[in-house]
């Protein structure tokens, strides 16, 4: 679903756009552009989680823990 909506434009953005957008209208090539942006976007958040994620020093208590919790269970059965 398109809604219209009106925007202020860089001057050198626009006159890109225009130069870029070969057969289709402005408004797909921004459209295509913006969708473009916002996924990279998304896509670096990801990498910035993930490295965040796992650049943390392992807890050895918590693993410790773990390993002990599941020995228990093991042995249970």
């Amino acid at each position: 679903m398109r809604i219209p909506k009106t925007l202020t434009v860089e001057d050198s953005l626009l006159a890109e756009v225009e130069r870029t957008k070969g057969e289709g209208s402005t408004s797909e090539r921004v459209n295509e552009l913006l969708a473009r942006a916002l996924e990279l976007e998304r896509q670096e958040e990801l990498e910035r989680e993930a490295a965040l994620f796992y650049s943390g020093t392992p807890d050895r208590r918590e693993e410790r823990a773990f390993q002990k919790a599941s020995l228990r269970s093991i042995t249970r059965d």
